[in-house]
């Protein structure tokens, strides 16, 4: 796979790009405000915090000597960690956290108190993900191995029960990460020559990813063994569940964003091109989904609102309720859709249904009866315009 081969199409509606920007920068200037976090922000991030650790330090005081309390812990630390990665990580790495770069690369390695390498994070969601959104064969998110996630993937059997088995997979995420994803990309993006836009070597990568895991591991795991009276494997099963909690929640936000009944998926031409404007493309392929739920948000790191998060990831999240109007307004002034699931609830029914009818077949009928019928429509129109002359 490369990331230097897809194009963009640059003549397709640049005006539509350029007046987004416009409204948008011009809501920041108009208030006064700041792209970057605030106090929110930083109240967030000391919650988020807490969220993980504070049950992880009663876990390793010994006030609790049973499996169900210390397990009632690392559920509340998988909260944390799905946080943290939500709404403190993220935007870290993103770099909208904060003006200072000190301060963004400072808590982009937060990553690595949850046990993942905050580098191969940016490179598969900054550069591959948010550059080359639902594009096949370069957009890692729908590239997951046991799904199919986009209709230019081959349909295997097993991929008849993928509404079925997926969730169990999406609670594997974070712990598949801190035991394997990131030797896996390492050697990959190592081949694909991406960690030299990072400024890493892969010496270095490798050595921060070994500590990494090793004082993650020894940390929340071995140590927690050898001071708890609870049995080693009752631990194992309590640090487990952190982690399919972690995993469930980060998957549900970001699958629902994207793998959709409404959102396209591409599937670049010969030459490398897709059809349409980067920003037209991301409109397309994004999707919000419970804007009106203000707690959800607050947790989620503010990514119900994808479309927005996709259009400007230089933005905190905390801007995005705000600016979700100019956006929504301005892609209907052009005719540009703008997907919005009105509940999480429903955004989540439609991933499942895509997943099933991707998994079945009956997405790729449904797609040949369109075509056909199209087909026949452009056919209908030669005829009569044959007729006429």
């Amino acid at each position: 796979m490369s990331v230097s081969v897809v194009k963009f199409n640059v003549k397709d509606r640049p005006e539509f790009a350029k007046e987004l920007r416009r409204r948008v920068n011009a809501y920041f200037k108009e208030n006064n405000i700041a792209k970057q976090g605030n106090i929110h922000m930083q109240i967030k991030t000391v919650f988020m915090v807490s969220l993980y650790t504070i049950p992880f330090i009663f876990v390793l005081s010994g006030i609790f000597t049973s499996f169900w309390p210390i397990l009632a812990m690392f559920v509340l630390m998988g909260f944390g960690l799905a946080g943290i990665g939500l709404s403190v990580m993220h935007d870290a790495n993103h770099g909208s956290y904060s003006k200072n770069k000190r301060v963004n690369d400072t808590l982009g390695w937060i990553l690595s108190y949850v046990g993942g390498y905050h580098i191969n994070w940016r490179i598969q969601h900054n550069v591959l993900h948010h550059s080359f959104t639902n594009v096949e064969g370069h957009d890692e998110d729908i590239q997951t191995g046991v799904m199919r996630a986009s209709p230019s993937q081959e349909r295997k059997p097993i991929h008849r029960f993928q509404a079925f088995y997926i969730t169990f997979f999406y609670g594997l995420l974070t712990f598949y990460w801190i035991v394997g994803k990131d030797i896996d990309q390492l050697l990959r993006y190592d081949k694909m020559g991406l960690y030299e836009a990072q400024g890493v070597t892969f010496g270095k990568a490798l050595f921060h990813i070994i500590a990494t895991k090793i004082l993650y591991l020894a940390g929340t795991l071995v140590l927690p063994i050898y001071i708890l009276e609870i049995p080693w494997w009752q631990t194992v099963i309590a640090f487990f569940i952190m982690h399919f909690i972690g995993g469930l929640i980060l998957a549900l936000i970001f699958q629902p964003a994207h793998v959709i009944e409404e959102t396209e998926f591409f599937l670049p031409d010969d030459e490398g091109s897709v059809e349409n404007n980067w920003t037209i493309h991301q409109l397309l392929t994004t999707a919000n989904f419970a804007n009106g739920a203000r707690a959800f948000s607050w947790f989620v790191g503010g990514l119900n609102y994808q479309v927005e998060h996709h259009l400007f990831p230089n933005i905190c999240h905390v801007h995005y309720r705000k600016i979700a109007p100019i956006v929504e307004q301005t892609a209907k002034e052009y005719g540009i859709p703008y997907y919005n699931h009105k509940t999480f609830g429903k955004a989540l029914l439609s991933h499942y249904k895509l997943l099933h009818d991707l998994g079945t077949g009956a997405y790729d009928r449904k797609k040949a009866k369109r075509e056909a019928e199209q087909e026949m429509k452009v056919q209908n129109v030669e005829k009569v315009a044959s007729l006429a002359s």
